[in-house]
């Protein structure tokens, strides 16, 4: 089962006995300084975690599922993440 948000919240403002409010807010921005640090094609590094990073994907062919009919699917830049060693050593 996935972590909720709330959840998310509520176990870091535990950990650090802070309140949910302060730990809210503290998340929110976190989430803006990532969204804004990948637009400009920026990595960010987030210590234990991992690393996100920024990656062109070429256009390509493809075929539409329901009529077999060939497409072109765009050129789009999509967001990738490399988890750290520590991170996969916890969860192998």
């Amino acid at each position: 089962m996935a972590i909720t948000k709330d959840q998310l919240i509520g176990d870091i403002a535990e950990a650090i006995d802070s309140p949910k409010t302060t730990v809210r807010a503290a998340l929110e921005q976190l989430s803006e300084i990532v969204a804004d640090a990948l637009e400009n094609g920026d990595e960010i590094t987030l210590p234990g975690i991992g690393k996100l990073k920024v990656s062109a994907r070429p256009e390509r062919a493809g075929r539409n599922p329901q009529t077999g009919q060939a497409i072109t699917i765009a050129a789009k830049k999509v967001i990738k993440f490399v988890p750290a060693k520590s991170l996969n050593d916890a969860v192998n």
